[in-house]
């Protein structure tokens, strides 16, 4: 397996702090954020030197009840040539749900939900990862994810299911050790028994990152500095095993390079602490318990689809809870969602919030409220401006007519002409229309 060193995610914001940074090995891209044929000159720049970018998916929603959509997986392929890269990762997750398996309208979560662990959910994860190994042209890995829910029923430990999901497909595995973190507190599972129970041999490489607790809820912001629980884990993890890579995660709130660096130290040195102790013995890697693949996914897809359908529906249309869920958790991950999308539409889409202003939030919450996403951010952003413009909640005056023309700028099948005797002709004809 290629050893990757010491890493950080490369985001735009900190492009040209990344460049400069000492000791770094590698760099991993968000997929989606990377255009194959105007890679940006910052990634240009790194792969001259020698850097391996890494892209990192985070919309295939490979343990979704549906098989993986082509030209998604064609577009991560096509990222991972124009990169160069030695593999691409993934996440154990679903991100949409509903649709012909379950003749209900398709909704979008727009943030990563947890896979049950169970042998149906297994079945169908299997076949997914198969299906997208066969269409890339280099090895995949799968993260095992943060989550605020926990699935009634469950029949495996996540340790045991990522050993089987390796074994039985041969996938290599991203273990996100804040992760690992984040469902200690909120489900109380013990990291050191998941990493004990894990196919070491499977790790491709290693996320570090931040997060922090409010009322007894760990939130994995990749927003915060890393705590020390996780650099333990990370320590535990490290004197299992050598990990090929490590890499320290951040999205948002970026900090002066100079803490970012001293982050990169705190993981390096977390890694030599775990070597050390593998060194004297301290640790004994465990196996998972192996079970015969189904030999069919479809009734195991129509179980799944319906049950994560009724998981995502309650999360973002406002359905009754499905039974075994906690209320009061399920609560809280609807609002996260529902913030989340206020966000990133604001970013996608920063006119709404310099349009709206401080009315910007408490609108698209409400809007949230009883209108799930079914597209991506942008559709997302317009749909919103239409809700206000159409259904009567934005009084006339500047903000409604500044909404009307960004709305009418971005809804067409094309974009508006800005030839200025188009533009004189669109403005003579808002006036007549005024009067």
């Amino acid at each position: 397996m290629e050893r990757l060193g010491t890493g950080i995610g490369w985001r735009p914001e900190i492009a040209d702090a990344v460049e400069r940074m000492p000791g770094i090995d590698w760099v991993e891209a968000v997929s989606e954020n990377v255009c194959p044929g105007h890679l940006s000159e910052s990634l240009q720049r790194l792969r001259a030197r020698g850097v391996t970018v890494v892209p990192h998916g985070v919309s295939l929603g490979l343990g979704g009840a549906d098989r993986p959509d082509a030209g998604r997986l064609a577009a991560l392929a096509e990222r991972a040539g124009a990169l160069g890269s030695p593999l691409v990762t993934e996440h154990i997750a679903f991100v949409r749900a509903g649709g012909p398996l379950t003749a209900s309208p398709l909704l979008e979560a727009g943030h990563l939900l947890p896979v049950p662990r169970t042998r149906d959910a297994l079945d169908v994860l299997c076949e997914n990862i198969r299906i997208a190994q066969d269409a890339l042209p280099v090895p995949l890995a799968v993260e095992n994810i943060a989550a605020l829910i926990s699935w009634p029923g469950e029949e495996m430990t996540e340790g045991q299911f990522l050993y089987e999901l390796a074994d039985r497909t041969g996938v290599r595995l991203l273990i996100d050790v804040a992760n690992l973190h984040t469902n200690h507190v909120n489900r109380g599972e013990d990291p050191a028994k998941a990493l004990a129970e894990l196919p070491l041999e499977a790790i491709a490489y290693v996320h570090v990152a931040g997060g922090f607790e409010r009322d007894g809820v760990w939130h994995d912001s990749h927003a915060h500095p890393v705590p020390r629980p996780v650099l333990d884990i990370l320590t535990d993890l490290a004197s299992r095993i050598s990990p090929p890579g490590v890499l320290l995660e951040r999205d948002e709130n970026f900090p002066e390079p100079a803490e970012l660096e001293g982050e990169l130290t705190a993981i390096r040195t977390a890694v030599e602490k775990g070597q050390v102790l593998r060194a004297q013995g301290a640790a004994v890697a465990g196996t998972g318990a192996l079970a015969a693949p189904s030999p069919s996914t479809d009734a195991a897809r129509q179980r799944l689809a319906l049950a994560q359908t009724a998981l995502l529906s309650a999360l973002v249309a406002g359905t009754p809870v499905p039974e075994g869920f906690d209320r009061v958790r399920l609560g809280v991950q609807a609002r996260a969602l529902a913030g989340k999308r206020a966000d990133v539409v604001a970013k996608v889409a920063p006119e709404l919030p310099e349009i709206l202003g401080g009315t910007y939030r408490p609108a698209f919450l409400t809007y949230a409220h009883g209108h799930p996403m079914t597209g991506g951010y942008r559709r997302d952003a317009l749909d919103f401006a239409g809700h206000l413009l159409l259904d009567g909640h934005l009084e006339e005056g500047q903000a409604r007519r500044e909404l009307r023309e960004w709305w009418l700028e971005r809804s067409g099948s094309v974009p508006r002409s800005r030839r200025p005797a188009v533009r004189v002709a669109r403005a003579a004809r808002r006036v007549l229309l005024h009067r």
